[in-house]
């Protein structure tokens, strides 16, 4: 795409010379060959091939100079008296002459022609540049990748050097330090005036460089700068504000982009904790309810109200309390883990101590002993937020207990690059249907005559999520659900020794 570099002049000039020369000799040997097998007409238009041929190899000078040698080769080794410039012939003069004005307009629309040839060929090359340039910044997905295009694209099309510069806030220049104070003080005033600066703009015109901005006022996005630049190269110039503006509008489009995704993701967190708040409202209101009941009898009829109504309102008040704050604690963690971009702290973690604090705590409300654990020694560590993966174990386990009567089987094995842990009890099951849906918030299973905000299971695949691992729901044989947690193990593994 680059145009091509234009040869010293000397050297140029000497080149056309050589040109013009061996045309000329070349002529003239051919016609000494045929002089005496073709007539002096025959011979005129030997030259007048060197001409067009001159016309289309080299500039006007040069196809000029051609022309008039041309004529004057003829008429001093062919016009009679040869070998003299004379002419003695009226009609020879005029046959001269008229060979020189023909040699002297093919000459000139050839020359012409060749430069619209160029032109076109050039605008084409442009046209296609510009195509493939914005099919190629319809994928962008970063600035860099824009910069990156843009730069190329300023290269190939400028013998340059091009210089490109984004703008951090659409004020300050990014990464300019290398440049030319002057660059970016040339940089700097174009955006500030939002106009293109340089020769042939009418705009700083002693410039030895076009200073292009990305983008409008309001809408900068960085500025370009195109070395060396010519007053008369309109093209060019117009070349180079159709690159920029093909760069600006996919900056301010990754930028439009980046601000619509955060609005989104600012919606929907204000949308999910407003509809975490509503839909657990009523799963509050009924447990303060009665532990207020409960508190309120115990406040104003304790004297008449008998140890075992006691004990029995002591204890709702327990039960209540207890399942509000699983409730207030599994609904804080969702809303922590689906809408919050911080990262949580993760450290390395034996899957034995951590089933071991939930069994601990668990045992309280399994007075059967119904959860039997199964837990190898030797376990890979896991990179994990300990207190996270407790509660993901012990809502698996609380569900078990609640949903289903016997025993409770709790696995934990070791499986290639991945931790496998089990929790399998011998409930009713869930249908196919409904085996996706329960992962969902506020989604229940139809278990009639159970209570629950439906956050456990929603909770607990987040939670998995969020280690890089899966939580998935498989029937069991003979019956029951078989809750599967698989988390990822590292291939490097620290000491088992732990302070």
């Amino acid at each position: 795409m680059n145009s091509p570099k234009i040869p010293e002049p000397s050297r140029q000039s000497a080149r056309n010379w050589i040109v013009v020369a061996l045309l000329l000799t070349a002529a003239t040997a051919c016609g000494l060959l045929l002089d005496r097998y073709i007539s002096l007409t025959s011979q005129a238009m030997i030259y007048v091939l060197a001409v067009v041929i001159a016309a289309y190899k080299l500039d006007w000078i040069g196809s000029a100079v051609c022309a008039v040698g041309a004529v004057t080769a003829l008429n001093f080794f062919f016009v009679p008296p040869r070998w003299t410039f004379e002419v003695e012939s009226q009609e020879h003069f005029i046959a001269l002459a008229t060979m020189l004005v023909v040699a002297l307009v093919i000459s000139h629309l050839a020359t012409g022609v060749r430069r619209e040839t160029e032109i076109a060929r050039l605008n084409e090359r442009r046209a296609r540049q510009l195509h493939g340039l914005a099919a190629n910044l319809s994928s962008v997905t970063s600035p860099e990748e824009v910069l990156a295009l843009g730069q190329e694209a300023l290269d190939a099309a400028f013998t340059g050097p091009c210089s490109l510069v984004l703008t951090h806030d659409g004020n300050e220049l990014d990464h300019a330090a290398g440049l030319a104070a002057s660059v970016r003080d040339g940089m700097r005033c174009c955006m500030a005036e939002a106009a293109v600066l340089g020769p042939g703009t009418g705009r700083w015109p002693g410039l030895d460089a076009w200073y292009l901005p990305l983008g409008d006022k309001g809408h900068m996005t960085g500025a370009v700068c195109v070395e060396p630049a010519l007053a008369q190269d309109v093209s060019g110039r117009e070349h180079a504000q159709a690159l920029c503006a093909l760069l600006a509008q996919a900056l301010w489009r990754l930028r439009l982009t980046s601000s619509m995704l955060a609005a989104q993701s600012d919606a929907q967190r204000q949308q999910l904790q407003s509809t975490f708040l509503a839909a657990i409202s009523h799963d509050l209101r009924t447990p303060l309810a009665a532990i207020v009941g409960a508190a309120s009898s115990l406040q104003t009829q304790r004297d008449k109200l008998s140890p075992s109504e006691q004990e029995r309102l002591l204890g709702s008040i327990v039960s209540e309390a207890s399942y509000l704050s699983t409730v207030t604690e599994n609904t804080l963690q969702l809303v922590r883990l689906t809408s919050s971009a911080q990262e949580f702290r993760r450290d390395w973690e034996s899957m034995e101590e951590i089933v071991g604090a939930v069994l601990a705590r668990v045992r309280q409300r399994d007075p059967e002993r119904r959860i039997k654990s199964k837990v190898p020694e030797g376990l890979p560590l896991v990179k994990a937020d300990p207190v996270l993966l407790a509660q993901l174990i012990g809502n698996l386990l609380d569900n078990a207990l609640k949903y289903s009567e016997g025993a409770i089987d709790l696995t934990v094995n070791a499986d290639g690059q991945e931790l496998v842990v089990s929790v399998k009890d011998r409930g009713p099951g869930i249908p196919e249907a409904e085996q996706q849906a329960i992962f969902e918030p506020y989604a229940r299973g139809d278990q009639s005559g159970q209570r629950g905000a439906g956050l456990g299971l929603a909770l607990c695949r987040a939670i998995a999520d969020a280690h890089g691992g899966r939580l998935t729901l498989r029937p069991r044989a003979g019956g029951g659900s078989n809750f599967v947690l698989t988390l990822p193990v590292e291939a490097q593994q620290p000491g088992r020794e732990r302070p």
